[in-house]
């Protein structure tokens, strides 16, 4: 009978160090998804800040070829061929500068992404034209 209380005291004593490591693993894995979710909140706002970043300088990019637009109007002749040129040049220059302020980052690679899916080879022959050209220039 020693033998069986013995038995059932250790069985008692394993059951309960079994419910502290499961109580220890639950507790840890707890921490482990807060420090998770943590970090992820702190590299999605990390990201957002970038991205905010980077369409802010797009968009300062944006006004300064439209204020270079006005340059080209202002300095090139007004008439004839060279006026057609010049107004040309300043046309898609001002277009482009409004695109890059209204669209930014995110709406160029949208817009991007649109251009591949409608002409996917297209798109591959440029990649690898591409390529060519940068291992080229990378020999050289």
């Amino acid at each position: 009978m020693a033998i069986n209380a013995h038995t059932a005291d250790v069985k008692d004593k394993a059951q309960d160090t079994l419910g502290k490591v499961q109580e220890g693993v639950g507790s840890a894995l707890q921490k482990g998804k807060e420090v998770a979710g943590a970090a992820y909140e702190t590299a999605k706002s990390a990201a957002e800040s970038v991205g905010h970043a980077a369409d802010s300088g797009v968009q300062s990019v944006g006004k300064g070829v439209k204020s270079v637009a006005d340059s080209v109007r202002d300095m090139g002749p007004s008439s004839g061929m060279m006026g057609q040129a010049t107004e040309g040049v300043a046309g898609a220059l001002e277009s482009t500068g409004s695109y890059l302020e209204q669209k930014g980052i995110s709406g160029m690679a949208g817009d991007m992404t649109d251009l591949i899916r409608r002409n996917p080879l297209t798109a591959v022959l440029i990649g690898v034209g591409i390529g060519f050209l940068l291992a080229r220039a990378a020999r050289s």
